[in-house]
């Protein structure tokens, strides 16, 4: 990512050096993006990486509602079913309660630990 500083001419560079600088840095920002674009849609990525290649070059995130109008443009883009596209926000949905679950497991597993080691059974 091109910082702003690199937008602005050095102290002393000459204005075809600054103007042959800021086309090579946005050349290479464009060939990343081409890059990018193809490994939104390349069938050896996973839907996952796919749809988060999607995510990052359009930088929002995938909608929660299933029948949002995005959901076919992302299939669209990426090369994936609308199908492929709902399985994941599933599978998102989903990871917030099997996180819950764990956090509220291990602290019991913790404290019983702890009292064994309390009363010299440890």
């Amino acid at each position: 990512m091109n910082s702003s500083r690199e937008l602005l001419p050095f102290a002393g560079e000459p204005s075809s050096e600054f103007r042959e600088r800021l086309q090579r840095q946005q050349a290479a920002t464009l060939e990343r993006r081409q890059h990018a674009l193809i490994e939104q849609a390349s069938t050896l990525n996973t839907p996952q990486a796919r749809i988060r290649i999607w995510e990052q070059l359009h930088a929002i995130t995938l909608p929660r509602d299933s029948a949002h109008r995005l959901i076919n443009i992302i299939a669209a883009n990426t090369g994936l079913t609308v199908a492929q596209v709902r399985a994941e926000q599933q599978q998102r949905a989903a990871v917030p309660e099997t996180a819950a679950a764990v956090e509220t497991t291990a602290p019991a597993a913790v404290a019983s630990t702890t009292v064994g080691i309390q009363d010299g059974q440890g």
